[in-house]
């Protein structure tokens, strides 16, 4: 699912590069952005998990941070981590780092609607238990049917949010104004489907009763509004 996401960013990059003749998007520059955007995935992603769910842990056993088969990835970590990586190329092409971002903001819910999609068929990061009748039995979590909350994430994060970023940016709009449509989608849509997935055992729920999917969305919400009101205001 990795390697699918990872073909959907390189396809929708050249074919939004000629719908909207952006002037950056050479070839050097879509392999640049495809190589450094995994890195920032993988490496962002397994840190993310790293440091924000299992710190303790992981620091008496640093050794294991390497050992991605045992699973452990993070998608607020993968993201900054695509920041990071994206800020790299947009130095080194000297080109404007919301610039690039606004270009590839609408690349990524497929990716992640993939991801999504390879946890529905791992079995893993099940739902909460439910009678609704699409409920499901998951090998992993015990004979409790619930929810398929990975489908509800794959519907949300990866297709809704496509649709949304991919016709908002067909139109010229404002520097950074895609960037905070994407911030602000994710996060509201990650924090409405996290209601539905149950949280990590070892974490639980935190304050107020959100998880920690939920607090890490809520600083993407406030900087996703923040972004799209200053976008907006300046034009």
């Amino acid at each position: 699912m990795y390697l699918v996401a990872f073909a959907l960013f390189f396809f929708l990059g050249r074919l939004r590069a000629r719908r909207d003749a952006w002037r950056g998007a050479s070839e050097t520059l879509m392999d640049d952005l495809l190589f450094f955007g995994v890195l920032g995935v993988v490496l962002g992603g397994r840190m993310g998990y790293v440091l924000f769910y299992k710190p303790g842990y992981y620091a008496a056993h640093p050794l294991e941070i390497f050992a991605v088969w045992q699973g452990g990835m993070a998608f607020h970590g993968g993201f900054l981590g695509v920041l990071l990586a994206m800020w790299w190329v947009a130095r080194k092409y000297r080109l404007g780092w919301l610039a690039l971002t606004d270009f590839i903001a609408p690349l990524v819910p497929c990716g992640l609607a993939a991801g999504r999609m390879g946890n529905f068929i791992n079995g893993e990061l099940w739902g909460r238990a439910a009678d609704v009748p699409w409920a499901m039995i998951f090998p992993a979590a015990g004979p409790v049917p619930r929810h398929p909350s990975q489908l509800y994430q794959f519907s949300l994060e990866g297709l809704l949010l496509f649709a949304i970023l991919w016709v908002y940016s067909a139109k010229r709009r404002p520097t950074g104004a895609v960037s905070g449509a994407f911030l602000v989608g994710y996060g509201v849509f990650r924090f409405v489907a996290e209601y539905f997935r149950e949280p990590d055992g070892f974490l639980g729920l935190l304050a107020f009763d959100l998880s920690m999917g939920q607090w890490l969305s809520v600083p993407m919400i406030a900087a996703g509004a923040a972004l799209l009101a200053w976008a907006l205001g300046r034009r």
